[in-house]
């Protein structure tokens, strides 16, 4: 851009973002911006320099283990950048809405390179009739309780990401039968009417310590608005940058998953129990 000085180019930064701009035809031009990067990193601990002509930001915190696209989180960063700590484990989408949770999760599995599977398909196959007429016939328990036996099927699985239905007759929606759901990331697809990010994540908070709903047994909670289908992309994106955060917390959480499914799924996440551990007795196992 034919920068003439240092004095023309202006990195600013604060608690949540970080902002470089660069002054060109008397004209402040945006090159990067990012209000996500100090969620971890503080911004005392970056510094910037120019070195051989180029704009050098350094992140002190820089892990070398992970190898990202970008320091941005854009679709093509996350979608190649957070397969490295997923390590194959699935993917459940819950949430009220079955149409949304099919939506994103075609979208993400499609971004990662993951197999889509849908249990509201996987059931209207098996029964050979849609949902609604099962809810009616049969009841929505006894919907959720085949869905459930779906789940335990798909928890050995690998590389999926699963659309669960959504509203009261899904399992996802009755704390007993998230055996299953706690073998893959668990991402909650919650509607609401904050105005902001700041009074979302308020929101999602408050769930998380009500814990009346069972959704809130979800690893991460990505809030949405109005939904129209032509946002699946917008929000599979924040999914990929929850998931991102939470693995880059705790690196062996991917590695636990598989130990939980090796050890049979019995309902003792996050605390596993050593093998022998027998669910019904309620206590450890003795050697």
């Amino acid at each position: 851009m034919d920068v003439q000085s240092s004095r023309d180019i202006f990195v600013d930064i604060d608690e949540t973002s970080l902002l470089i701009r660069v002054k060109a035809s008397g004209t402040l031009v945006t090159l990067m911006e990012t209000n996500r990067l100090f969620d971890k990193i503080n911004p005392s601990e970056t510094i910037w320099y120019i070195d051989e002509e180029q704009l050098v930001v350094n992140l002190k915190k820089y892990d070398t283990d992970l190898k990202w696209p970008d320091i941005g989180e854009s679709w093509e960063s996350l979608t190649s950048g957070i397969l490295q700590l997923l390590k194959g484990t699935s993917i459940y989408i819950v949430g009220d809405s079955t149409e949304i949770n099919q939506a994103v999760a075609e979208e993400l599995a499609a971004g990662i390179g993951y197999v889509p599977l849908c249990t509201s398909e996987l059931l209207e196959s098996y029964a050979e009739k849609p949902i609604d007429t099962w809810v009616v016939s049969e009841g929505a328990a006894s919907v959720a309780e085949a869905e459930s036996a779906v789940l335990e099927s798909l928890s050995s699985h690998v590389r999926t990401v699963v659309a669960t239905l959504g509203g009261k007759h899904g399992a996802a929606s009755r704390s007993d039968k998230w055996q299953h759901l706690y073998a893959g990331f668990t991402v909650w697809l919650s509607q609401s009417e904050a105005v902001d990010e700041a009074s979302a994540k308020e929101e999602a908070r408050r769930h998380i310590e009500d814990g009346s709903l069972a959704y809130a047994n979800a690893d991460v909670i990505v809030k949405l608005g109005k939904w129209e289908l032509d946002h699946a992309r917008e929000v599979a994106q924040g999914c990929l940058s929850a998931l991102k955060q939470l693995t880059s917390l705790d690196k062996q959480l991917a590695g636990k998953k598989s130990l939980y499914i090796r050890l049979g799924c019995r309902g003792d996440w996050p605390n596993i129990k050593p093998p022998g551990w027998d669910p019904s007795s309620g206590s450890d196992p003795e050697y």
